[in-house]
């Protein structure tokens, strides 16, 4: 299966300023968020920042913060972000076949958000290298079970590149040159 940008969105779960430094490994997925938000914005493809209990965990970290177009942030206190009506509502009016996932934790919010999707009709795309847990093994478990479930399991420059298709695709020298500043 192909991912067609044309009915794809993107769910970034809870990658927030009292969270996030708690997740091992987070400088080097920080820096694989970044390289994969950009890379989704110069290709214009909706991005749905969601925050968990935004009061006691914090805003999403500012590196990534101001990458956004869309200041909406789509708060909750369910573990997945398919809890709140207004995300799937959301991804309904985007015509939205197949939803890119990264984020935290990996093995809580953001595999519960995937398994609601997976629920809901909707093909995740889970960038493995651009989300995290505490414990590193708590991530492998997790994208094992998302990919038994149905998720297709990726990198971000694999996906990237996939967007574009082919060299000939005018955001390819954006692309490429995010890829490379990322190692």
């Amino acid at each position: 299966m192909r991912i067609d940008p044309a009915v794809t969105a993107m769910l970034l779960v809870d990658v927030q300023e009292r969270l996030f430094p708690h997740i091992a490994d987070n400088l080097l997925i920080a820096k694989r968020l970044e390289v994969l938000l950009k890379g989704v914005s110069a290709l214009d493809l909706p991005i749905l920042r969601n925050q968990q209990y935004t009061a006691g965990l914090g805003d999403t970290i500012e590196s990534l913060r101001v990458l956004l177009k869309d200041d909406t942030v789509y708060e909750k206190r369910t573990f997945s972000c398919c809890d709140n009506p207004d995300v799937l509502e959301k991804l309904k009016s985007l015509s939205a076949k197949t939803v890119i996932v990264a984020g935290a934790e990996t093995h809580v919010c953001v595999l519960q958000s995937v398994l609601d999707l997976v629920e809901n009709g909707y093909i995740p795309v889970v960038v493995a290298d651009a989300m995290g847990s505490r414990n590193p093994k708590d991530h492998e478990i997790a994208l094992r079970r998302m990919e038994s479930c149905g998720a297709v399991v990726t990198t971000t420059e694999s996906l990237l590149f996939e967007l574009l298709r082919t060299s000939k695709n005018p955001h390819f020298k954006t692309i490429s040159a995010l890829v490379k500043e990322r190692n």
